[in-house]
């Protein structure tokens, strides 16, 4: 499995909080995998989490159930946002949040550019690979974050 992919969960988990969920796959390795959920917004903006009152409306989107304390980034302009690792199709998994947010407040980074989570989805080692074999989730061939 590489990052970059996304996966589309099957009706094997209909009902569950993954029912007809778009996930990007930002990290894996010997550990696990790490991904973001890219089709559930989150009902309130960046704006309307009391640290970032100052910014500009943008909005989040639901990246997934664990650690919903922390917002989490992917992007395309490394060339702006210094610190992100490339993770496969063009995109950057984080970098210096605080150049993202001052970008978005003056316009150079829009919805085209970032996309700003609240929550990850995770996996052990092996858990992904074991889901996807037994049907839960497919890798989609053509999907896009930006």
């Amino acid at each position: 499995m590489q990052t970059g992919i996304f996966i589309h969960s099957t009706p094997e988990l209909d009902g569950s909080i993954f029912e007809k969920t778009v996930i990007f796959i930002a990290e894996h390795n010997d550990k696990g995998a790490l991904g973001f959920v890219t089709n559930q917004p989150f009902p309130r903006g960046l704006n309307e989490l009391e640290e970032f009152r100052h910014v500009k409306a943008f909005p989040l989107l639901l990246g997934g159930p664990v650690d919903r304390e922390h917002l989490y980034f992917v992007h395309r302009r490394p060339e702006l946002i210094p610190g992100g690792v490339a993770v496969g199709g063009g995109a950057f998994l984080g970098g210096d949040f605080k150049i993202a947010v001052h970008l978005i407040n003056n316009n150079t980074l829009t919805e085209r550019d970032i996309r700003i989570f609240i929550g990850y989805c995770g996996w052990d080692a092996g858990e992904l690979e074991a889901e996807i074999e037994e049907g839960s989730w497919s890798i989609l061939e053509a999907a896009t974050l930006f």
